[in-house]
Protein backbone atom coordinates (compact mmCIF):
# COMPACT_ATOMS: atom_id res chain seq x y z
CA UNK A 1 0.00 0.00 0.00
CA UNK A 2 2.87 2.47 0.92
CA UNK A 3 4.66 1.67 -2.81
CA UNK A 4 1.64 2.15 -4.52
CA UNK A 5 0.79 5.97 -2.61
CA UNK A 6 4.38 7.03 -3.51
CA UNK A 7 4.13 6.22 -7.12
CA UNK A 8 1.00 7.39 -7.45
CA UNK A 9 2.65 10.36 -5.85
CA UNK A 10 5.42 10.84 -7.94
CA UNK A 11 2.97 10.12 -11.26
CA UNK A 12 1.02 13.10 -9.98
CA UNK A 13 4.00 15.36 -9.92
CA UNK A 14 5.62 14.26 -13.27
CA UNK A 15 2.38 14.86 -15.25
CA UNK A 16 1.63 18.01 -13.22
CA UNK A 17 5.33 19.51 -14.23
CA UNK A 18 5.50 18.09 -17.72
CA UNK A 19 3.71 21.50 -19.49
CA UNK A 20 6.05 23.21 -17.70
CA UNK A 21 9.30 21.16 -19.28
CA UNK A 22 7.68 20.81 -22.71
CA UNK A 23 7.45 24.83 -22.74
CA UNK A 24 10.99 25.53 -21.68
CA UNK A 25 12.94 22.63 -22.71
CA UNK A 26 16.37 23.40 -20.88
CA UNK A 27 14.32 22.58 -17.90
CA UNK A 28 13.61 24.59 -14.83
CA UNK A 29 10.86 27.42 -14.33
CA UNK A 30 11.00 31.27 -15.19
CA UNK A 31 14.43 31.38 -13.16
CA UNK A 32 16.50 29.71 -15.92
CA UNK A 33 18.17 33.01 -17.99
CA UNK A 34 20.35 30.84 -19.88
CA UNK A 35 17.06 29.01 -21.48
CA UNK A 36 15.76 29.18 -24.89
CA UNK A 37 13.90 32.96 -24.26
CA UNK A 38 16.35 34.47 -21.89
CA UNK A 39 19.79 35.99 -23.14
CA UNK A 40 22.71 33.74 -22.41
CA UNK A 41 25.00 34.76 -19.48
CA UNK A 42 28.73 34.28 -19.92
CA UNK A 43 30.58 33.41 -17.05
CA UNK A 44 27.85 34.07 -14.94
CA UNK A 45 27.57 37.50 -15.59
CA UNK A 46 25.76 39.68 -18.33
CA UNK A 47 27.22 42.00 -20.61
CA UNK A 48 27.33 44.91 -19.02
CA UNK A 49 28.12 47.61 -21.25
CA UNK A 50 26.52 46.54 -24.39
CA UNK A 51 24.69 50.09 -23.98
CA UNK A 52 21.32 50.78 -25.77
CA UNK A 53 20.26 47.12 -25.75
CA UNK A 54 16.94 48.78 -26.21
CA UNK A 55 17.93 50.27 -29.51
CA UNK A 56 18.01 48.47 -32.87
CA UNK A 57 20.44 46.14 -33.77
CA UNK A 58 22.38 47.54 -30.80
CA UNK A 59 23.42 43.88 -30.09
CA UNK A 60 25.49 43.36 -32.79
CA UNK A 61 26.49 47.08 -33.35
CA UNK A 62 29.75 48.65 -33.03
CA UNK A 63 29.67 51.86 -30.23
CA UNK A 64 30.85 53.76 -33.59
CA UNK A 65 28.16 52.26 -35.60
CA UNK A 66 25.58 52.97 -32.53
CA UNK A 67 26.75 56.38 -32.19
CA UNK A 68 26.34 57.00 -36.33
CA UNK A 69 22.77 55.59 -35.89
CA UNK A 70 21.30 57.20 -32.90
CA UNK A 71 22.55 61.08 -32.96
CA UNK A 72 20.87 61.64 -29.72
CA UNK A 73 22.59 59.24 -28.26
CA UNK A 74 25.96 60.41 -29.43
CA UNK A 75 25.45 63.64 -28.47
CA UNK A 76 23.82 62.91 -25.31
CA UNK A 77 26.46 61.09 -23.88
CA UNK A 78 29.22 63.10 -25.16
CA UNK A 79 27.63 66.31 -23.48
CA UNK A 80 27.19 64.62 -20.55
CA UNK A 81 31.37 63.12 -20.68
CA UNK A 82 32.18 66.57 -21.71
CA UNK A 83 30.80 68.45 -18.85
CA UNK A 84 31.81 65.87 -16.26
CA UNK A 85 35.98 66.78 -17.49
CA UNK A 86 36.45 63.36 -19.03
CA UNK A 87 35.88 63.97 -22.63
CA UNK A 88 37.38 67.10 -24.06
CA UNK A 89 36.20 69.57 -25.67
CA UNK A 90 35.90 68.82 -29.42
CA UNK A 91 36.65 65.04 -28.77
CA UNK A 92 34.21 62.60 -31.46
CA UNK A 93 32.97 59.95 -29.23
CA UNK A 94 33.00 57.93 -32.55
CA UNK A 95 36.70 58.37 -33.03
CA UNK A 96 37.35 57.22 -29.38
CA UNK A 97 35.12 54.42 -28.81
CA UNK A 98 36.04 53.25 -32.35
CA UNK A 99 37.70 49.43 -31.66
CA UNK A 100 35.84 48.92 -28.65
CA UNK A 101 33.37 45.33 -28.27
CA UNK A 102 30.71 47.74 -26.98
CA UNK A 103 30.07 50.72 -25.87
CA UNK A 104 29.44 50.35 -22.15
CA UNK A 105 33.05 49.11 -22.87
CA UNK A 106 34.60 52.18 -24.04
CA UNK A 107 32.72 54.51 -21.55
CA UNK A 108 33.90 52.45 -18.87
CA UNK A 109 37.70 53.16 -19.92
CA UNK A 110 37.48 56.50 -20.07
CA UNK A 111 35.89 56.78 -16.37
CA UNK A 112 39.41 54.15 -16.02
CA UNK A 113 41.18 56.41 -17.10
CA UNK A 114 40.08 59.85 -15.37
CA UNK A 115 39.90 57.74 -12.19
CA UNK A 116 43.09 56.57 -11.71
CA UNK A 117 45.21 58.95 -14.31
CA UNK A 118 46.22 56.40 -16.76
CA UNK A 119 46.10 57.41 -20.25
CA UNK A 120 43.13 56.70 -22.00
CA UNK A 121 45.19 55.80 -25.50
CA UNK A 122 47.03 53.05 -23.42
CA UNK A 123 44.05 51.21 -22.12
CA UNK A 124 42.21 51.24 -25.52
CA UNK A 125 45.32 49.98 -26.88
CA UNK A 126 45.53 47.30 -24.32
CA UNK A 127 42.01 46.38 -24.64
CA UNK A 128 41.13 46.59 -28.35
CA UNK A 129 44.71 44.72 -29.15
CA UNK A 130 45.89 47.86 -31.32
CA UNK A 131 49.58 49.32 -31.38
CA UNK A 132 49.44 52.80 -29.28
CA UNK A 133 49.43 55.91 -31.73
CA UNK A 134 52.37 57.23 -33.08
CA UNK A 135 53.46 60.08 -29.57
CA UNK A 136 51.54 58.00 -26.79
CA UNK A 137 54.01 57.55 -23.94
CA UNK A 138 52.77 53.93 -22.93
CA UNK A 139 54.50 51.05 -22.01
CA UNK A 140 56.19 48.88 -24.38
CA UNK A 141 53.66 45.77 -25.30
CA UNK A 142 51.32 47.90 -24.57
CA UNK A 143 48.63 46.81 -27.11
CA UNK A 144 50.26 43.64 -28.30
CA UNK A 145 46.74 41.18 -27.17
CA UNK A 146 43.40 42.49 -26.34
CA UNK A 147 42.78 42.52 -22.62
CA UNK A 148 39.90 42.50 -20.04
CA UNK A 149 39.68 46.46 -18.44
CA UNK A 150 40.73 44.94 -15.21
CA UNK A 151 43.66 43.21 -16.78
CA UNK A 152 44.62 46.47 -18.81
CA UNK A 153 44.61 48.24 -15.42
CA UNK A 154 46.26 45.81 -13.80
CA UNK A 155 49.40 46.14 -16.67
CA UNK A 156 49.38 49.63 -16.65
CA UNK A 157 48.74 50.96 -12.81
CA UNK A 158 50.12 48.03 -10.81
CA UNK A 159 49.30 49.91 -7.56
CA UNK A 160 45.70 50.43 -8.46
CA UNK A 161 43.03 48.24 -7.84
CA UNK A 162 41.99 46.66 -10.85
CA UNK A 163 39.03 44.75 -10.04
CA UNK A 164 37.71 47.21 -7.60
CA UNK A 165 38.79 50.06 -10.29
CA UNK A 166 37.12 48.35 -13.11
CA UNK A 167 33.75 47.68 -11.45
CA UNK A 168 33.16 51.27 -10.40
CA UNK A 169 34.06 52.39 -14.04
CA UNK A 170 31.50 50.12 -15.28
CA UNK A 171 28.75 50.99 -12.97
CA UNK A 172 29.60 55.04 -14.14
CA UNK A 173 29.45 53.58 -17.90
CA UNK A 174 26.03 52.15 -16.77
CA UNK A 175 24.68 55.35 -15.15
CA UNK A 176 25.76 57.44 -18.24
CA UNK A 177 24.25 55.37 -20.86
CA UNK A 178 21.22 54.62 -18.99
CA UNK A 179 20.83 58.79 -18.25
CA UNK A 180 21.85 59.60 -22.22
CA UNK A 181 19.41 56.96 -23.64
CA UNK A 182 16.22 58.36 -21.46
CA UNK A 183 16.89 61.40 -23.06
CA UNK A 184 17.76 59.95 -26.15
Amino acid sequence: MKKQFILITVATFCSAMAPTFAQNPHGGGAGNAGGSHGPVMSNGNADHGNAGASSKGAASSSPTDLLTENNKLDSHLTSKLQSKGLLPAGTDLKDACAGFKNLGQCIAAIHVSHNHDIAFACLKSDMTGTAPATGTTCPVGTGSSKMSLGKSIQTLSPKTDSKEAAKTATKQSDADIRDAETKS
